[in-house]
């Protein structure tokens, strides 16, 4: 058995999938696979794939699909990894080479479900900018709260995802992280912090995280998708505080400020509209939430003076911005 399991999805990143495997193959930590997945590519990425491949039989495993986008390969891949643990990450990335050693020995030594790890945003200048401090998790209604939702800086005891099989990626829907991580959650019982950014996340002027139109309010039906999960699972109750407070912050919060960028005004008007209607149609009382009451982050205060009227004024505002 493979101590670690990194699945790749590859999709038409033949600029960028040779850095990728070049950090994988060289990771320090020897006994792992890669799993890579071909999402039906049209351009030279196989081929750079099956170099790797033919160079490095005994590490990668390789799997073709016809297009099916981000999730569906990921999901796809899940079955064939056999390691102890699982980790993600997007071809258009790369990592230190010593990041899945680190992050096995911290999970082995603390006997984690779960090991997070820190990652630099860079940009087409090669500029490098550290996220802030992860934090230790008290429990987990504090994880689901304060979480960083990207499945890339993780890495996940397989047996939770065998166990649970239907905690999946949402086929055909952007945000998929959000929706695999929250309902990841409650069977993790053990997560170990590590703050060393061991992942270059690339920015791409035109990656599909960068570009806002209509397909931004697929964040409603993979929030929608979280809470159905949690009523299903009779876990609503136990977490219903910790939901209500990360739906109301993820819509009029990062949900927003991707929305103000759409630039077709008669959607960007629909879709702003909805979200305030949203909010406050699931969680009418949202304004009582006991975590949004005791918070004093800044998102926490915006929080607590948007009302119909501010709600309006600032979406005009953050268009301008």
């Amino acid at each position: 058995m493979p101590k670690v399991s990194i699945i790749v999805p590859i999709y038409n990143v033949e600029m960028y999938i040779g850095k990728c495997l070049e950090t994988l193959v060289n990771q320090t930590l020897k006994d792992i696979e890669i799993i890579l997945v071909n999402d039906g590519s049209k351009d030279g990425s196989a081929e750079i794939a099956k170099k790797y491949l033919k160079k490095y039989p005994e590490k990668i495993v390789y799997l073709e699909k016809e297009n099916g986008g981000l999730s569906d390969s990921r999901n796809y891949g899940l079955p064939y990894a056999k390691g102890e643990y699982i980790a993600f990450l997007d071809s258009d990335d790369y990592v230190e080479e010593n990041m899945y050693e680190e992050m096995y020995e911290l999970a082995k030594k603390e006997d984690s479900d779960m090991v997070q790890c820190n990652f630099y945003w860079e940009y087409p200048d090669k500029n490098k900018k550290k996220i802030g401090e992860l934090k230790q998790y008290s429990n987990k209604k504090e994880m689901l709260v304060k979480t960083r939702v990207e499945a890339w800086n993780k890495l996940i005891k397989r047996e939770i995802l065998v166990k649970n099989p239907e905690i999946k990626f949402p086929k055909g829907l952007r945000y998929e992280d959000v929706e695999f991580t929250y309902k990841l959650i409650p069977y993790v019982e053990k997560v170990s912090i590590l703050n060393k950014p061991f992942i270059h996340y690339i920015q791409r002027g035109n990656s599909i995280s960068n570009t806002q139109n209509e397909r931004t309010k697929e964040i409603f039906n993979v929030l929608d998708n979280v809470i159905k999960y949690y009523k299903e699972k009779n876990l609503y109750e136990e977490y219903k505080e910790q939901l209500e407070y990360v739906y109301v912050k993820t819509v009029l919060c990062r949900s927003l400020l991707r929305m103000v960028k759409i630039n077709d005004k008669a959607i960007k008007s629909q879709l702003l509209k909805r979200t305030w209607e949203n909010v406050n149609t699931k969680f009418p009382e949202w304004k009582k939430n006991p975590i949004l009451k005791k918070n004093k982050s800044l998102k926490d205060l915006y929080l607590k003076t948007i009302n119909k009227i501010t709600y309006k004024i600032y979406c005009k505002i953050l268009s301008l911005i």
